[in-house]
């Protein structure tokens, strides 16, 4: 398994990844929508995105995006996205994109990164501390939408 950034030539295929992360999420199929909104983070370097290759194509995708602590006037990362194929569950693969997330936050500078999952997340809810991750019981999320 080859861990690394993502390419623009990989977009066909991250399209198709991010479109069943989606789906994941109950969200409706749109593969013409997930290229577009991934050719705008290339394009705009507005997130980084790190995929799993394997000489059979790309195994799942990590994508982060920056934001401050002005608590601590560091840069910090919003892991926000995290897939793999299905065919490639089991392997290992969601720690080694985690690794690069913790690479990305180490030469970034970064005091950290943080990270949303729905509580019937069951695979990720005992992924996420098995990779270092700390639940925070102190803090409550509220969310505000506008669409």
């Amino acid at each position: 398994m080859n861990y690394r950034k993502v390419a623009i030539k990989d977009l066909n295929e991250l399209s198709g990844l991010f479109d069943q992360y989606r789906v994941f999420y109950r969200k409706k199929t749109d593969i013409a929508g997930a290229k577009a909104f991934l050719a705008e983070r290339l394009t705009a370097q507005d997130s980084e995105i790190f995929v799993a290759d394997t000489d059979n194509g790309l195994a799942g995708f990590v994508q982060l995006y920056p934001l401050f602590s002005s608590t601590r006037m560091k840069k910090l990362w919003l892991l926000n996205d995290l897939f793999v194929s299905p065919a490639y569950r089991s392997q290992g693969v969601s720690i080694g994109l985690i690794e690069q997330a913790k690479k990305l936050v180490r030469e970034s500078a970064a005091c950290g990164m943080f990270l949303e999952t729905e509580k019937s997340n069951l695979v990720g809810n005992n992924l996420y501390p098995k990779t270092g991750f700390s639940l925070n019981e102190g803090s409550n999320f509220y969310e505000w939408n506008h669409d």
